[in-house]
């Protein structure tokens, strides 16, 4: 497996798509269900640590699985299934201890955190297989 390729391809992948998803669909979803409890402005700090650290997860959970088997496979369905439950754990924990935070926004974000790892993970498997 190359792990740059892989890693980098995931990356990308996972930022784009993730940054799309926030910028034209859920943003204002946010802002009408916690208002006040958005900063302004993201932590970048914060997120790039979870950023480097969760597509380290994608990386050993799903893609690296996927060359064991040497097909997309367990990149999908682990990248699905660490995404749910990953996102799953976030929203969770919110919605047992903020007030604002709704059903809609916990199923969305299981839903997302599948989607988007299982997408992230395929992508990075599939580019550094080439």
């Amino acid at each position: 497996m190359n792990y740059v390729k892989a890693a980098a391809a995931t990356a990308v992948a996972f930022l784009v798509i993730d940054l799309a998803w926030i910028g034209f669909f859920v943003g204002d979803v946010y802002d009408a269900q916690l208002g006040d409890m958005m900063r302004e402005t993201p932590d970048a700090l914060a997120a790039g640590v979870f950023y480097v650290g969760y597509i380290a997860g994608i990386l050993y959970f799903a893609v690296r699985p996927a060359f064991h088997e040497a097909r997309v496979g367990p990149a999908v369905l682990n990248g699905a299934l660490l995404g749910a439950l990953a996102y799953g754990t976030f929203t969770l924990t919110n919605y047992a201890v903020f007030t604002n935070w709704s059903l809609v926004l916990v199923l969305s974000d299981i839903a997302w955190g599948a989607f988007l790892t299982a997408s992230s993970a395929a992508i990075g498997y599939w580019v550094a297989r080439t």
